[in-house]
């Protein structure tokens, strides 16, 4: 189950991140406060996952999914490139979730 909770902090991560994009530096009130609830929830989700997860492992697994989840967004929604080379590293991120996933404790 923290799993599954994790991974849903990592989507919400994602969704603050993106909406950092829309608030227009906070200047912009809906974004903005969907943004600062999306972070809430996230960083809750966080929490209530590192209570079985080891930290560490938690931590990284978060940020990995908030960082491609992110980038593929800035690519399909922004039009960022999608060059080989960053296509693979995004690979070499969701190998390192899927190895802590694997050799975790939990």
């Amino acid at each position: 189950m923290a799993w599954i909770i994790l991974l849903i902090a990592g989507l919400f991560e994602v969704g603050w991140a993106v909406g950092l994009k829309f608030t227009e530096g906070f200047t912009r009130p809906i974004p903005s406060v969907l943004t600062a609830v999306s972070l809430v929830i996230s960083m809750g989700l966080l929490g209530w996952a590192v209570k079985t997860l080891p930290l560490g492992t938690a931590y990284a697994v978060w940020t990995g999914i908030g960082a491609v989840g992110t980038a593929i967004v800035g690519i399909i929604v922004f039009k960022e490139p999608a060059t080989a080379a960053r296509l693979v590293c995004f690979g070499l991120i969701v190998a390192g979730i899927l190895g802590l996933k694997v050799f975790s404790p939990q």
